[in-house]
């Protein structure tokens, strides 16, 4: 019998007897901790919908490709795929040395060698309607109807499109996609989540929910470094769930917790320079480490012609658009405002870490007041004289942001009125077209542009087009390049797409956000990427 089937009490033995490998009992033993604020709501990879869930998840499980630091996709359990030349067929074909742990759901409790059989249960049961997976999108309306996956032999495997889509390869790599044995699904259940049997660098000690996850180095995990050692380096993973940023910060000033995601806002002032620089009292003791992270925050607007709001809004004016996107000084809001964690968006809306970001050829908005007031006086409104009173939606933790983009834009003739709400109620009023001007942000869940510029594509609903943009050239480009195989090629296409939206300003992008860490300076070869996944396969932690 496996650890997961003792008694809740053996269960809490084990964490305490486990968590205190970091004490004086097991001092050789080299434990990362964090701090999962928002809790783990599950451990089933057909789940993974956020970032707490997607963060276990890729300790625990592995997925056919994955994310290098330049965001490309290389192989992980596939060494290497092909692509047919209808661009509909990719045949991927597996490593022979993958395991899944132990678990009593094997025969024997012996883990086997993970197999294409496996794989395309896994993708399977991210379709089913039965598992009712939040990852579903990924494949529906894109995999061919009859057979979108097949295990060709044991080490094959093979998935049909109904429709040229190069971003799958991306979409692979998201935590959704991680393959998972039947044998444990079947065994245990709706228990599945908190039952996970992987292959990935980390296998499960116990889990007491609200209380701590703990984790412990998978001794055959088959990742090798460069020099031909084991991965990982460390001996596991602790997780606590705090749920007080206070908390939080004062277990990691004490040594209790080895990294900080973010900063909260309340400490940034105390710890940072208004440059995003670490303090000089904190300098030698902690590492600040900041990396472009793949989200965009920015304010959007409604264009659809056709709503009602629209049509007696002044915003449906291309002209009042553009000049909203020249009335306000972004470097000074971050500068101000978010101690420069982030960089002012003077590009398109494709964030800053995209391979294809390319900020000489796409041309944003920068501030320019003269200007501003130009488009106004020549959509009618010189000096905003006659304009009416702009209103905008965002949610409280926002406020100041909002708040001072309306205090500039009322230097150039532009009311704005804010309205801070609950953002369920948000998500809710821009989902279903009822918020003209609203706050809001677009994080990338695979590393392709296309992700952000779907959300222009005239075909699809709210989510993601919230601004109900339409336009058939836009959408024309956008079809050509997710058929594109040559990655240069369809980089320039997205980078036309990108100005469109730029010169039809149906957003105003605020700032390509930033991933910032605060780590102890005895952690080694931990580092930041643009998607924020919390990476420890070549971890190294020094006794202190």
């Amino acid at each position: 019998m496996t650890l997961k089937n003792y008694p809740l009490s053996i269960i809490t033995l084990s964490i305490l007897f486990f968590v205190s490998c970091k004490s004086h009992l097991h001092p050789d033993k080299k434990i990362f901790h964090y701090n999962e604020q928002t809790g783990i709501a599950s451990l089933d990879p057909a789940f993974a919908k956020n970032q707490s869930i997607m963060w276990a998840i890729h300790q625990l499980y592995n997925t056919l490709v994955e994310v290098d630091e330049n965001m490309q996709v290389k192989p992980l359990l596939a060494k290497s795929w092909d692509i047919a030349d209808d661009n509909l067929t990719f045949t991927f074909h597996l490593r022979r040395d993958v395991y899944f742990n132990d678990d009593v759901a094997f025969v024997s409790g012996k883990g086997r060698l993970l197999t294409a059989q496996d794989v395309a249960y896994s993708f399977s049961r991210i379709i089913d309607k039965n598992v009712a997976s939040p990852g579903a999108w990924i494949f529906n309306s894109r995999v061919d109807t009859v057979q979108a996956f097949a295990a060709l032999n044991d080490s094959t495997f093979q998935i049909k499109l109904i429709r040229p889509f190069q971003p799958i390869l991306g979409m692979l790599s998201m935590q959704y996609c991680s393959v998972v044995p039947k044998e444990a699904v079947e065994k245990y259940g709706s228990e599945f989540r908190r039952h996970p049997v992987g292959t990935g660098p980390f296998a499960m000690v116990a889990w007491e929910e609200g209380q701590a996850l703990v984790l412990k180095k998978n001794e055959h995990y088959f990742e090798k470094d460069s020099n031909g050692s084991a991965l990982p380096y460390i001996d596991g993973i602790k997780v606590s769930f705090y749920d007080s940023k206070a908390t939080e910060f004062l277990e990691f000033q004490q040594g209790r917790l080895d990294f900080i995601n973010d900063i909260e806002a309340t400490f940034k002032d105390e710890i940072l320079t208004k440059t995003g620089n670490l303090k000089k009292e904190w300098q030698g003791k902690l590492l600040l480490q900041k990396h472009p992270y793949l989200n965009i925050e920015y304010l959007g607007i409604l264009v659809d012609s056709e709503n009602i709001l629209v049509k007696t809004s002044p915003l449906r004016l291309l002209k009042i658009r553009q000049a909203i996107n020249y009335g306000f000084d972004r470097r000074k809001m971050m500068l101000y405002l978010r101690n420069s964690i982030g960089t002012a968006t003077e590009s398109g809306f494709i964030p800053a870490g995209l391979p294809s970001f390319d900020s000489i050829k796409v041309k944003g908005y920068h501030y320019d007041p003269d200007k501003a007031k130009q488009l106004l006086a020549q959509a009618g409104f010189p000096d905003g004289n006659g304009l009416p009173v702009v209103h905008l939606l965002t949610i409280p933790v926002y406020a100041d942001l909002a708040g001072y983009i309306a205090n500039e834009l009322q230097q150039i003739g532009v009311k704005v009125q804010v309205e801070a709400i609950q953002k369920s109620l948000l998500l809710e009023q821009t989902s279903k077209s009822q918020a003209v001007f609203f706050r809001a942000s677009w994080i990338a869940d695979y590393p392709d542009a296309e992700n952000f510029l779907s959300v222009f594509y005239g075909k699809n609903p709210a989510p993601p087009n919230y601004t109900r943009y339409k336009n058939e050239v836009y959408d024309r480009l956008y079809e050509k390049a997710v058929a594109e195989k040559n990655d240069s090629i369809r980089y320039r296409l997205y980078q036309q797409m990108d100005q469109i939206i730029i010169n039809d300003a149906p957003v105003v992008p605020l700032w390509y956000d930033m991933a910032i860490h605060l780590v102890h300076t005895n952690i080694h070869d931990f580092e930041p990427n643009s998607l924020n996944l919390l990476e420890l396969r070549r971890a190294k932690i020094d006794r202190k």
